[in-house]
């Protein structure tokens, strides 16, 4: 029913107009699939390439569900968004993907323990606690990584706990604790499922992270990875998406450990920042693929064409502002480097402004470009 109504002027709802969802539009323009956004901003990445943008919160439900009535498919760029509201909208037949029972589990860190616990799904030993005092209860566990249950985000909400020295500045609300664990690669793997269950993902890619920010700084795809672990992440990954009978793309964050273990971190049921290498490294990007899913279409191939490194474009630190941008057309001269800029207007220190995918014959070509692309273009003000 939804491909039929993708070629009948299908109406496509996103909540959340930033970069997710600006990239998304941009592939679903190509599809000619008419679209309104709903973000805070008004001046959001998606407003000027968009249908119709709603100024609104994507955390109110009378909002939400206003929005939700006008059009045929609701999506998400963001997960922190009114769940009360989607499950009414499914209730009176409105498609919410990925469904609202997913953007509940995934707003909780919680919760998505407990999950993986109950499926099956390797992931490091941890323990729940509802405030400050109790973290002194676990001293037997640490060292241990304190995450908020709700409201974190890009690194925000994550403190690690060496020693009772470090619960003073522990977070005093209900939170996830989590067994520290020597690991030897972060990796990650997007996911898709369609509403007919078909299930496809893509290589394996690995991440290096900003030490500062805690923010993806580089990813690299292939990851430089055993046959082994490649299969292990890719099984979980699937497993997943099966158990949980998403409809739509996943991510899903891991952990390759000193003992060559693959543990899960997290997931986010949308397109990713680990994926954004696929709009040009794959046959099919992760927003394409994400459309596929969410209007119940054959998923594509996620065959890789080139070796490919992405490269974060942070803010720069001590520049708030008006953000300019140092070092693009040296950066093009340069043979398969791919610019995106977010259309954000203001820069702050580490705010993700735009991403530079470079394509290579192989990964250490692309890794030698990427290195220089870092340190030629600067977002400052």
């Amino acid at each position: 029913m939804a491909a039929k109504k993708f070629y009948n002027n299908l109406k496509l709802g996103i909540l959340g107009g930033g970069q997710l969802g600006r990239m998304l539009l941009q592939k679903a323009a190509d599809y000619n699939i008419s679209n309104s956004v709903l973000d805070p901003d008004p001046n959001a990445p998606c407003k000027n390439i968009c249908d119709e943008f709603i100024v609104g919160d994507f955390n109110d439900y009378k909002t939400v569900y206003e929005f939700g009535k006008k059009v045929d498919v609701l999506t998400i760029e963001i997960e922190h968004v009114n769940v009360e509201a989607l499950e009414a909208l499914e209730k009176e037949g409105v498609k919410v993907f990925p469904q609202s029972n997913i953007i509940k589990l995934v707003q909780d860190k919680g919760a998505q323990k407990i999950f993986y616990r109950t499926n099956g799904i390797p992931t490091a030993e941890f323990h729940l606690i509802e405030n400050k005092k109790q973290l002194s209860e676990q001293k037997k566990f640490l060292p241990y990584v304190q995450k908020l249950r709700r409201g974190g985000y890009d690194g925000k909400g994550v403190q690690v706990m060496k020693s009772e020295s470090d619960f003073e500045k522990g977070f005093d609300a209900p939170s996830v604790l989590e067994k520290f664990i020597p690991f030897e690669k972060e990796i990650a793997v997007i996911v898709a499922r369609n509403e007919s269950g078909e299930v496809k993902s893509f290589p394996v890619v690995e991440m290096e992270f900003n030490p500062e920010a805690n923010l993806v700084e580089f990813l690299f795809s292939p990851a430089t990875i055993s046959k082994e672990i490649e299969l292990k992440a890719e099984d979980i990954a699937k497993k997943i998406a099966t158990d949980s009978q998403i409809v739509g793309v996943l991510a899903v964050e891991m952990f390759v450990t000193t003992k060559g273990e693959v543990l899960v971190n997290e997931i986010a049921p949308r397109p990713h920042n680990s994926g954004h290498q696929t709009i040009e490294g794959n046959i099919t990007s992760q927003y394409e693929q994400h459309l596929r899913a969410i209007l119940d279409l054959p998923l594509g191939s996620t065959e890789i064409i080139s070796p490919s490194v992405m490269v974060n474009l942070l803010g720069e630190k001590d520049h708030s502002g008006e953000a300019k941008y140092e070092g693009l057309e040296k950066a093009l001269a340069m043979e398969g480097v791919y610019i995106h800029l977010y259309g954000k207007k203001n820069t702050k220190p580490f705010r993700k402004m735009g991403h530079v995918t470079i394509a290579a014959k192989t990964i250490e070509d692309a890794k030698k470009k990427a290195i220089l692309i870092k340190e030629i273009i600067r977002v400052i003000t």
